[in-house]
């Protein structure tokens, strides 16, 4: 067992873990937080996205040692079910979830997408979230949501 640090969603943590633990692990298993998910475990769903330092990576595959020195925000970090941000406001407003398991990684991947593109057309907001599955097939409401939350 190994002393993991971890900064999430504004609060320090440590865990003692394996060395090698996935961030998705520790997070879910070690931290009890519930917005990533396990989809396929080889970071090609997007079901398990969080931010590190802003950026949207896939938790499943990324050691948790890996990320100590790291500002980590999960889903919970967004907003709340009793104050969502905008975009999660969007999602509810367009019903754009039906089983909501790839919700997370859509959330967390089109979040980070928008600042750094504040203004995107729909086509970009697509090409940003090419690499998520949804078995659902409610892609159409998704990108819906989020171009709704940009001209929000």
């Amino acid at each position: 067992m190994t002393a993991i640090r971890l900064k999430v969603n504004g609060k320090k943590h440590q865990i003692d873990a394996d060395s090698d633990i996935p961030l998705l692990y520790a997070l879910r298993d070690e931290l009890g937080l519930q917005g990533p998910k396990f989809g396929c475990g080889l970071g090609q769903c997007g079901a398990c996205t969080v931010w590190v330092d802003g950026k949207a990576v896939r938790s499943c595959v990324t050691p948790a040692q890996s990320v100590q020195s790291s500002a980590i925000t999960t889903l919970e970090g967004l907003g709340s079910s009793q104050k969502p941000n905008r975009l999660q406001q969007a999602f509810i407003d367009t019903q754009a979830v039906q089983c909501g398991y790839c919700i997370n990684g859509m959330l967390m991947t089109a979040q980070a997408f928008l600042h750094k593109n504040p203004k995107p057309t729909e086509k970009q907001v697509s090409d940003a979230l090419a690499g998520h599955l949804c078995r659902c097939g409610t892609h159409q409401r998704i990108v819906q949501a989020i171009m709704k939350s940009v001209n929000a």
